[in-house]
């Protein structure tokens, strides 16, 4: 195995084993994974590697794992001609070009489930974060708690209405776990969910404008695509009812952050939480270069974590094993779990692992 850091300038490869570049940290049973049978070039850096730098350890690669803060696109592709697999540790895989793998007989794998219930954990955190004020308590405490005194009165998320934007495995998840808080459970989705439901789950099937005038509080549980871009832009969430709180845990670009802090202090909203943002969108062109300032500012209603939702360690851990698992399986000219495409040609068969 190859640990480089970004500024090496070379990387010893050992003959007739397959180059497996890996672009963000992983947990060392990954590495010790892979090389068994690879050359790993591994980057366990805190940061992301410049995109020249990326381009250069790529070039050579026979797989590549990949993560959210990469850009895969179809010129980064044409610059790895042995590339027989993009494996993503994600879920969401808006920020690789899939045409342009598969046009290049390039297989594209993602992870399912593994992501789905911390993620939907962590948004029942902040709808309860929002609703207690469990923020600006923590900053009483610490600035001279006096003892109790009638202030930071908030909500309660138990016999309220919680509408959940998108209802795919991570909004049944999350409703799963309300449904444990009595909440009246409203959803919309392209795909309305069977009769039965999921595992017995109540929930009512409306379309978006009435889920926003009826809840007290929106969970966002949407992936990104050209029909979700702003789904919840300024005149849909204007005719959310006044004072209900919002919760994006799906793709940050599905909200429109100008007008939610607008709408957060005219007072109209009674709260944001997000643990994601516009500009981490790779895939828009247009998007923006940070979390918007004057939302930021806004201290008192709004709760933001970096992208916790999967940030348990064992779950990381499968991610990694499962996009690991899914290189294997291509260099051995297996069909990789996960598969996203199926790529229009193959690569010729390459050097075989010693599995």
């Amino acid at each position: 195995m190859t640990d480089t850091h970004p500024t090496d300038t070379h990387v010893t490869e050992t003959p007739h084993r397959p180059v497996v570049v890996l672009t963000h940290r992983v947990h060392p049973p990954i590495l010790e994974m892979l090389a068994d049978s690879c050359e790993v070039i591994a980057n366990q850096s805190d940061g992301s590697l410049p995109a020249s730098e990326l381009r250069r350890r790529a070039a050579g690669a026979d797989a590549l794992m990949a993560f959210m803060p990469d850009r895969i696109t179809a010129e980064f592709l044409d610059a790895c001609p042995r590339l027989q697999v993009v494996a993503g540790a994600l879920k969401g895989h808006d920020n690789i070009d899939v045409n342009a793998c598969t046009e290049r007989g390039i297989w594209l794998t993602r992870v399912e489930d593994l992501l789905t219930e911390p993620t939907a954990e962590l948004a029942v955190g902040l709808l309860i974060g929002l609703a207690r004020n469990i923020t600006a308590g923590d900053r009483a405490v610490r600035a001279g708690l006096a003892g109790w005194r009638p202030t930071l009165y908030g909500s309660t998320l138990v016999g309220s209405t919680i509408g959940l934007v998108g209802a795919g495995r991570l909004g049944r998840a999350v409703a799963r776990l309300l449904s444990g808080f009595d909440a009246n459970l409203l959803y919309c989705d392209p795909e309305p969910l069977s009769s039965a439901g999921d595992h017995g789950l109540q929930m009512e099937h409306v379309e978006l404008g009435e889920l926003l005038t009826r809840s007290d509080a929106v969970a966002v549980c949407a992936p990104l695509d050209a029909n979700t871009l702003h789904l919840l832009g300024r005149a849909q969430l204007e005719s959310m009812r006044p004072g209900s709180l919002l919760v994006n845990v799906g793709r940050g670009s599905v909200v429109d952050e100008v007008a939610v802090a607008e709408l957060l202090r005219s007072g109209h909203l009674g709260g944001f939480a997000s643990d994601v943002f516009e500009f981490e969108d790779l895939s828009r062109p247009d998007r923006p270069e940070g979390v918007p300032e004057e939302l930021l500012a806004i201290q008192d209603r709004t709760l933001f974590t970096p992208h916790l939702g999967s940030a348990v360690a064992s779950a990381r851990l499968r991610i990694e094993e499962h996009a690991a698992e899914a290189i294997l399986q291509v260099l051995t000219g297996e069909v990789p779990d996960g598969a996203v495409n199926r790529p229009l040609r193959t690569h010729s068969p390459g050097p075989t692992p010693a599995l």
